[in-house]
């Protein structure tokens, strides 16, 4: 049954199964989700004969693409200025850029070669990308076998890396989504360490916002806000209460105007297990994309739904 969620002035009636599969098909788990502007919804599975599954934006299935370029590692999906869409791959260490009907126009990183761990080189395991609307540039975050940004121009050439292992500002333990908006400005999940770090296109800190549990998931919507998919507790307190599993919103000064979600996690409409990508079309409805399977299912042997959609109230 759908379920209301709201916060502040925000408010949300959270859908309980959106996506219209064909017979046969599973999302067994979604990593990414991205909207483009014509509310198209690209989603990012682990199901890698389906990996980029699209729908419009009531849901019904308008095909698939991407089957032998995507891992069981694919990790991250988002629009380009242009239109374009790019994934991330964790696993094949590479970031590719595709037309929206899955045509393969461009290849970032050395397919299945990644860099050594640690060495600040493109790439080990990187986790996302973005192309500012500024300068073309695009920025990748390579965050589970390194722990920085690499900048590149438009055609792929290597221009500039920063950021080491750490936690004083301008340093990541795991850089895990970024968005840039039309200023410029670089927001970046740093993931273990609990905050968004801001900065300027050639690297320099500007600011970050503290205590976002394990934002994820980062996206900057039309409606001009940031919208962060923050995951859920390691180390034993995975079941713990309040802690991540849910969706927090902010303006750009890094003030939150909403957290959304259910303290307790669950997979049923209004409850989150794993959010890891997130999305917003032109009418504020959210998209939240999780890795269940990573988190909970496989360890129980079971496939949880791992996409929602949040349709936007008044």
């Amino acid at each position: 049954m759908p379920a209301q969620l709201s916060d502040g002035n925000l408010s949300y009636t959270a859908l309980d199964i959106w996506e219209q599969l064909p017979e046969g098909v599973t999302l067994v788990e979604c990593p990414g989700v991205a909207v483009d502007a014509n509310d198209t919804v690209y989603v990012l599975t682990r199901n890698t004969e389906h990996p980029v599954m699209v729908f419009d934006s009531d849901g019904k299935w308008q095909g698939s693409w991407g089957q032998g370029n995507f891992t069981e590692r694919s990790h991250g999906i988002w629009i380009g200025p242009e239109g374009d869409v790019w994934g991330a791959d964790d696993g094949t260490h590479t970031i590719t850029r595709w037309s929206p009907d899955g045509e393969l126009l461009q290849t970032l990183g050395d397919p299945y070669n990644p860099a050594p761990a640690w060495a600040g080189k493109p790439f080990n395991r990187p986790t996302h990308a973005a192309v500012s609307p500024k300068s073309g540039d695009i920025f990748v975050t390579d965050g589970y076998g390194n722990s920085c940004v690499h900048r590149f121009d438009a055609d792929g050439n290597h221009k500039q890396t920063w950021g080491t292992p750490g936690i004083d500002a301008g340093q990541f333990i795991r850089p895990h989504n970024i968005a840039i908006d039309e200023d410029g400005l670089l927001y970046i999940a740093d993931r273990e360490c609990h905050r968004v770090q801001i900065f300027s296109e050639s690297g320099q800190f500007v600011t970050m916002w503290n205590n976002i549990h394990r934002p994820d998931g980062l996206t900057l919507a039309p409606d001009g806000n940031i919208y962060i998919g923050e995951l859920n507790e390691m180390g034993g307190m995975q079941d713990a209460p309040g802690l991540g599993h849910r969706v927090s919103v902010y303006d750009r000064s890094g003030n939150r105007l909403a957290l959304l979600g259910h303290p307790d996690e669950g997979d049923e409409a209004g409850k989150f297990i794993a959010p890891h990508g997130i999305a917003v079309d032109s009418k504020g409805d959210i998209y939240v994309g999780e890795v269940c399977n990573t988190i909970r299912g496989k360890a129980l042997g079971v496939e949880f739904h791992s996409l929602s959609k949040l349709v936007r109230e008044g």
